[in-house]
């Protein structure tokens, strides 16, 4: 599960808002759900405009941008974010969630872009769908690793570029960081710990696919062998340092609650307990009142260009 993928997807990787389209979450209710999203992806606002920034950067001034794509777009905050970034473009939120898709034309119409902000139901894995057309810049943030063929999904992305295009996607990075080694309740290292359990459920995902097929995660590779050139990356940082705000620790610990919900059968009981205690309100070691609590989260994104 992912920081902003907050509701399914791997959280020990994912930073922001992962993807929603991949259809294996009917019983969840989008509509509490979406909150959590857009919650998610707010805290995240100074890095995902320092992301648009540096991709803007990227195309440089001789190529100008007049559409982007937000593939796996979710309640639409990064699609709000590049509108805001490429003032002259029209931007495109695709999602396989229309209830989505209706949060990012209100959160679009809130900010004053409703004019330039479209959306698309489209499931990725059948590539962006009939008559979306061509972009500029394409963005995609923890969407690619929930299709079982990677490199397929990468390739559909790339087919959708103009000439001196850019492909932008977020995947990677490093594990999600909010509590000290030692939080005084359990055996330390409790964290480590959660890493290797969603390590092995990240895996357990990834095969049970439909279509999925084992690839080298060389994300620079990949972008390669979609027919494009100059791959690179570049790393960003959330950090927000302890005591956190209420909105960041209620993150944390809708976070923890779907861990819970989850994983809770490969956790030790040992660990169980502790993290029962983090999520209980009232209980001392509460995620919604220690003073210790931070949030610490670095995203990769990985970039490459369609030749001209």
């Amino acid at each position: 599960m992912s920081a902003d993928e907050s509701a399914h997807g791997h959280d020990g990787h994912d930073t922001h808002h992962g993807h929603h389209g991949h259809g294996h979450n009917t019983e969840l209710d989008w509509g509490v759900l979406a909150d959590q999203l857009e919650t998610a992806g707010e805290l995240q606002l100074p890095v995902l405009r320092d992301t648009a920034a540096r991709l803007r950067d990227l195309l440089g001034p001789r190529h100008e941008v007049r559409r982007v794509f937000d593939v796996g777009s979710g309640p639409g905050v990064m699609t709000c974010v590049l509108a805001e970034e490429f003032g002259d473009a029209e931007v495109v939120a695709v999602d396989g969630t229309q209830a989505l898709l209706d949060r990012a034309l209100a959160r679009a119409d809130g900010l004053g872009l409703g004019g330039r902000v479209a959306v698309r139901l489209a499931e990725l894995s059948d590539g962006l769908g009939d008559g979306l057309g061509t972009a500029d810049l394409i963005w995609s943030s923890k969407a690619v690793h929930h299709l079982g063929d990677q490199q397929g999904a990468l390739d559909a992305l790339a087919g959708a570029l103009r000439p001196g295009g850019v492909l932008a996607v977020a995947e990677g990075g490093l594990p999600m960081r909010f509590l000290p080694r030692d939080i005084g309740i359990g055996r330390p290292g409790f964290q480590s710990r959660l890493d290797a359990v969603g390590e092995d459920w990240f895996a357990t995902m990834r095969a049970e696919l439909p279509g999925s097929s084992a690839v080298v995660e060389d994300w620079p590779a990949m972008l390669r062998r979609a027919g494009l050139v100059d791959a690179t990356s570049f790393t960003t940082l959330l950090d927000l340092p302890a005591p956190l705000s209420t909105p960041a620790r209620a993150y944390l610990h809708a976070h923890l609650t779907r861990l819970r919900d989850g994983m809770s059968a490969a956790l030790p009981p040992e660990d169980l307990t502790t993290l029962d205690a983090l999520l209980a309100p009232a209980a001392p070691a509460s995620l919604l009142t220690r003073p210790d609590a931070f949030l610490l989260a670095a995203t990769t994104t990985f970039t490459a260009t369609r030749p001209t």
